[in-house]
């Protein structure tokens, strides 16, 4: 439901010298700050615009748009000026300026409050430090399959770099099985062939004194899953009856699994139930977008509240002591849920993201966005800058580990760990060691 936007304030700004911060809407969005004469980055195709963007929120050229979140440094000598939603978990208005004759006209399409500060950074940690969340929990070191193996990692490769970390001495607290083990999205229990035991996996990490993590994306579908075939009336409509769509990812369409339907979140609780049982209590929840997306649900609430009762029901079924990181996740939506959030777009062995969009893998993205959000590190949550990847065949390797060193946030490898190089090696010691 999107409503007219409103004038909001007017400020006189030094156009060589302005700088706006648009915040994205979710972990992959971009966001940061931008001059007045630069083009903020935009998705690049519908898809896209649908996965890592606001959904079904278009930005008109020469527009800057930040989501609940909108700072202005005049860049005149007067104080910086934020626009925020005052109430940012169940509401997030769109946040418009444009300049005009020198003068920078914001306006919105829901209620916000104004604040001011000395710079665009300390306005933001100040107002973050305001909303009164609770400081995070120390974050564990992490070692993660993802960016050596992808979708193709194997119970074996596991076991190999569970060895590896023994032989190379590395302060692994965690290792974390990413995309690959399950079948389909959706049918969580049920393994791909690449895997012989989730239990058994679990218990050899945590026989060698390790803790056990596992990745999920709790509110994506795949049409062609069990679930999706056994199970329609458990996912998200559209007003004309048809299933709602999560985008297109996996090379297929995605569906969203309603969390509001009793029989859904009986489900949905028994995954997580299962896991915790088998010994993981590190669980990292991906393309958690899909939960607040528009749709007809079982119960007539809001996307958002669906959203947070369905982080809620997650956080139940795995106890207050396992680790929580949400990933692709809205950002100002998931205030106090999370032990963790990633704050930018996937990292890459590349530097480039793919057609220059800025929410898509690449290291210039995750740093422009991961930069641009250091202020909700320690207020909100743990940031996630998103893996060291340490190895030779890495682009521009060195300069990626500074950036996630200098973010101070969660700690985790994700490399073939035999892959690594002396370089390699130290750094991802050192790193996990806290820099030491």
């Amino acid at each position: 439901m999107h409503h007219p936007f409103t004038p909001v304030a007017a400020v006189p700004v030094d156009p060589r010298r302005a700088r706006v911060h648009e915040e994205g809407w979710q972990s992959w969005s971009p966001s940061g700050a931008y001059a007045l004469d630069a083009r903020p980055h935009r998705p690049a195709n519908a898809t896209w615009a649908t996965v890592c963007y606001r959904p079904g929120v278009t930005v008109p050229a020469g527009v800057f748009q930040g989501e609940g979140l909108l700072a202005l440094d005049p860049g005149d000598g007067s104080p910086v000026r934020l626009w925020a939603a005052p109430d940012p978990v169940r509401e997030v208005p769109s946040i418009r300026l444009v300049v005009r004759d020198g003068t920078a006209e914001i306006g919105a399409d829901g209620p916000v409050k104004e604040f001011t500060g000395t710079d665009i950074q300390a306005v933001l940690a100040e107002w973050a430090s305001g909303l009164g969340v609770p400081a995070p929990r120390p974050a564990p070191t992490v070692w993660c399959s993802w960016y050596e193996y992808f979708t193709e990692v194997t119970e074996d490769d596991v076991h190999e770099n569970l060895r590896a970390m023994d032989t190379l001495d590395l302060p692994v607290d965690v290792v974390q099985i990413d995309d690959g083990y399950q079948k389909a999205l959706g049918d969580w229990l049920t393994l791909s062939g690449r895997f012989r035991s989730r239990r058994g996996i679990a218990e050899a990490i945590r026989a060698r004194g390790r803790r056990a993590g596992i990745w999920t994306a709790p509110f994506l579908v795949d049409p062609g899953s069990e679930l999706a075939a056994g199970h329609p009336d458990w996912l998200v409509r559209t007003a004309d009856g048809g299933f709602a769509h999560a985008g297109h990812n996996w090379g297929h369409d995605l569906y969203v699994l309603d969390t509001t339907h009793p029989e859904a979140a009986a489900y949905l609780t028994e995954v997580f139930r299962t896991l915790r049982t088998e010994g993981y209590d590190y669980f990292k929840a991906d393309f958690l977008y899909a939960g607040a997306l528009d749709g007809v649900r079982h119960a007539p609430v809001d996307p958002l509240t669906a959203y947070r009762d369905g982080i809620a029901l997650i956080r139940a079924a795995i106890g207050p002591e396992s680790y929580l990181l949400g990933c692709g996740a809205p950002v100002l939506p998931s205030i106090g849920l999370f032990d963790a959030m990633r704050v930018s777009p996937d990292t890459a062995p590349h530097r480039a993201p793919e057609a220059g969009d800025f929410s898509q893998p690449g290291q210039d993205a995750a740093e422009f966005t991961g930069a641009a959000r250091q202020w909700q590190h320690g207020r909100f949550w743990t940031n996630d800058p998103d893996c060291l990847m340490a190895r030779p065949a890495v682009e521009t390797r060195e300069r990626w580990a500074a950036h996630v060193e200098a973010t101070g946030g969660l700690m985790a490898s994700s490399d073939r760990l035999l892959s690594l190089d002396p370089w390699g090696v130290d750094t991802t010691r050192r790193l996990l060691s806290g820099g030491e």
